[in-house]
């Protein structure tokens, strides 16, 4: 299954399917990576981190934990083999200055930083991925894309 495109998008609209695609998304990233994740609430994005944090932990062999929405704690983080996986949720945050609070990109080099609700920060790299979760127009179906 080829990851999804700019020019195209994939459908999650099962959970099997979310879990091959986080799946594939997985085999492409590396320490320092980032993946915004946008998308309406309750649309998938949480659900994606789960499957992607499942499949590290699988590669390494160790348990698979429990993951949760980050909401209340802003961050979770888990260590996977040589991987620390940050998982942000940013819903609450209302100013770029309580980012910079947050130290959010201390430890890239050795951290993949997983972003919900990243609208309020100003950071652009090449290592950035930006996703799109989305539903079509009957709230049926759930597709995720390649964003710039």
């Amino acid at each position: 299954m080829p990851i999804a495109t700019k020019e195209n998008k994939l459908d999650i609209s099962s959970e099997k399917k979310l879990e091959e695609v986080a799946k594939q998304v997985k085999s492409n990233l590396k320490n320092g990576d980032i993946l915004y994740l946008y998308g309406e609430i309750g649309v998938g994005k949480t659900t994606f981190v789960k499957y992607l944090i499942h499949e590290f932990q699988k590669v390494n062999n160790e348990k698979l934990t429990e993951v949760t929405s980050p909401t209340f704690n802003i961050m979770n983080e888990y260590n996977v083999g040589e991987i620390t996986i940050k998982h942000y949720d940013l819903f609450r945050i209302k100013s770029y200055q309580e980012i910079e609070d947050l130290n959010l990109f201390d430890n890239r080099k050795k951290s993949i930083f997983l972003i919900e609700w990243p609208q309020i920060i100003k950071k652009n790299s090449d290592s950035i991925i930006k996703l799109s979760f989305e539903y079509d127009n009957n709230y049926q179906n759930r597709y995720i894309k390649i964003i710039d």
